[in-house]
């Protein structure tokens, strides 16, 4: 198996998921991509099956948040202070979706521990929450409020949040890793009463941490970025080839 790399830095949501679709659409049987980015402005995405009336619309542009649709399943999430990943995997008849997540996030944790050896106490979720049950409430409309399993958490909280989807003949998965603590702003977004309001931000205090808090500042980065292509590097024991505008060809 082929990787391919794709560096596109800050664009906005509707670049950056449109983007990840144009991958999923020209992805070969033979190559997989690893891509790194960032948002600006920043954005709310909402889950494939989220509707838009949990947000309140007027008050996202009047900040200059974006709001955009992600091709994956989930909740909310406001992408600000983070790196986000997204993996464009072929299927063949040996792969299995539940495997790739959870080889992908331990390349992430290698990449974590590269960066920062404080990250050598990341560990990975072991079991499943009923997100059926979850999502049944309405008011429930944080993709960060719980950790699936085998997402990378550390001291019992959430670092990275990642979705997957089978596209046709490949697997799309992207995630955030979070940097900073904007993150939780996405709260003042959302049109639910006060009392839900400060219940989401004690579930979000209680069940999320950031690279900021572990380390005391906002990361570097590009530094990030080169541990993150360290960390899949070592892991899927593989040398990333630098993609241009030909892989769309």
């Amino acid at each position: 198996m082929k990787w391919h790399l794709f560096l596109t830095d800050e664009n906005t949501g509707q670049f950056n998921m449109q983007f990840d679709l144009n991958l999923a659409k020209n992805c070969k049987p033979d190559t997989a991509v690893l891509r790194l980015y960032r948002w600006n402005p920043y954005c709310i995405s909402l889950g494939a099956n989220q509707s838009e009336t949990v947000i309140n619309i007027e008050k996202t542009g009047k900040d200059g948040i974006d709001l955009v649709k992600r091709p994956t399943g989930g909740r909310a999430i406001l992408h600000s202070e983070e790196l986000t990943y997204s993996v464009v995997y072929p299927i063949a008849k040996n792969t299995s979706a539940k495997a790739l997540y959870f080889d992908i996030n331990n390349a992430i944790s290698i990449a974590l521990k590269i960066y920062d050896k404080t990250f050598e106490n990341l560990n990975l979720e072991l079991h499943q929450p009923d997100f059926r049950s979850l999502y049944s409430d309405n008011k429930n409309s944080l993709c960060f409020a719980v950790a699936a399993k085998n997402e990378i958490k550390f001291g019992n909280k959430k670092l990275v949040g990642s979705a997957q989807r089978k596209l046709n003949n490949v697997i799309l998965q992207h995630g955030s890793i979070i940097c900073g603590n904007y993150h939780k702003k996405i709260i003042d977004y959302l049109l639910l009463n006060l009392i839900d309001k400060q219940k989401m931000k004690a579930e979000m205090d209680e069940n999320t941490i950031s690279i900021y808090d572990v380390t005391g500042s906002l990361p570097d980065y590009n530094r990030l970025s080169d541990c993150l292509i360290n960390g899949f590097e070592q892991y899927f024991s593989i040398k990333f080839e630098e993609a241009n505008s030909n892989y769309f060809v």
